[in-house]
């Protein structure tokens, strides 16, 4: 009888990806089912399959890759969140809400400022340009002042964890030379974090460099970024309640949903699915209901809204909506673009930073 695949366990996708690892160093062929929105009831996260013959073997295994993971649970120490900073306009929210979502979360905070030494300095000589290498004490005073700026707000920090204002929990500083967004992305590489929190100016205050430097780390980031408009009121993490999510019906936005679920938990927290459709067709409806049936078995306690929105030709159409439902927080799922496709074609999360005053939410599923 030819033997046949079975489902050994379903899992969130990065753990999956660790089994099937495992599981093939092992000789065990291994092969991951993303859940079929067409069939949501069919399970909870991704399938790991193998073949009949190897079961025995394979949950051994994955029983001993579990309790390794629940006693890392317990010592892990290595979870970040990156909130980068700009001590020349720099927007609280993004300290106030970048600790508190750390502390959630059982994270560290690195700051980051990034300074610019410039590579030279331009002078006019009866209207002819001459042009010089900036000397050393240019360069020790822009180190200086940045290093003074730093031990500021260290002390401004600490001084707020005294008080009560901010969550004791451990935070350090990245000081960087170059360009801010370039210097963003190449820690993320590097380092994965598990969230950036960056201030944005919103559509009341257009035109400010903050606002380009987040649109360009959003389009180019692989790790999710939470984008806080200096205008929002930020009274606590309990005051955000009211998320919602922007869907394609592509299988990873389920992966992007949760991750938003495990960032904002709680149990009040409500979600509302919002799918951008130049018109109304009955696949989406259809696709809606799926979603909707998912949630229902496999987050009974999450209360969930459905809703089809018109047109996606402009951004204020989705602001507006987001505006006049009192949504908290606008989450949705990006794909990494190239620097040709941005400046061509800007995605979706570039143009929200400069037509929305609500906090935007983006994965990089």
């Amino acid at each position: 009888m030819e033997d046949k695949l079975v489902t050994l366990a379903i899992r969130t996708y990065q753990r999956a990806q660790m089994i099937k690892s495992v599981l093939e160093k092992e000789g065990i062929e291994t092969v991951i089912h993303n859940l079929n929105l067409e069939h949501p009831e069919m399970a909870v996260g991704v399938r790991v399959r193998i073949y009949e013959n190897d079961l025995p073997r394979a949950l051994k295994i994955v029983e001993d890759m579990e309790k390794a993971w629940e006693g890392e649970q317990e010592k892990e120490v290595t979870r970040r969140v990156l909130i980068p900073l700009d001590f020349a306009d720099y927007n609280q929210n993004t300290i106030d809400i970048g600790f508190h979502t750390a502390a959630s979360m059982g994270a560290g905070v690195i700051m980051m400022y990034v300074y610019f030494s410039p590579a030279f300095t331009i002078s006019m000589n009866n209207d002819v340009s001459t042009y010089s290498i900036s000397d050393g004490e240019l360069l020790r005073r822009i180190i200086t002042s940045a290093n003074a700026d730093v031990d500021n707000m260290n002390n401004l920090i600490r001084k707020r964890i005294a008080a009560g204002e901010l969550p004791d929990i451990e935070f350090r500083f990245e000081l960087k030379e170059g360009v801010p967004e370039d210097q963003i992305l190449d820690y993320c590489k590097k380092y994965n974090p598990d969230l950036v929190v960056m201030g944005t100016r919103g559509k009341k205050i257009s035109g400010e460099l903050i606002g380009s430097v987040t649109a360009e780390v959003i389009e180019s980031c692989e790790v999710p970024v939470f984008a806080l408009p200096a205008q929002m009121q930020f009274e606590s993490m309990d005051s955000i309640k009211r998320i919602a999510f922007i869907t394609n019906f592509d299988q990873k936005d389920l992966i992007a949903i949760d991750k938003v679920i495990s960032t904002f938990k709680k149990d009040d927290l409500e979600l509302t699915f919002i799918h951008a459709s130049d018109k109304k067709q009955v696949w989406d409806e259809i696709m809606l209901t799926g979603i909707k049936t998912y949630f229902k078995n496999h987050y009974p306690l999450l209360k969930t809204n459905y809703e089809l929105v018109e047109s996606t030709n402009s951004p204020d159409k989705i602001s507006a909506f987001v505006e006049n439902t009192r949504v908290d927080v606008l989450a949705f799922n990006s794909r990494r673009k190239n620097l040709f496709s941005r400046i061509f074609n800007p995605g979706l999360a570039y143009k929200m930073i400069y037509h929305s005053d609500v906090p935007l939410f983006v994965t990089h599923v």
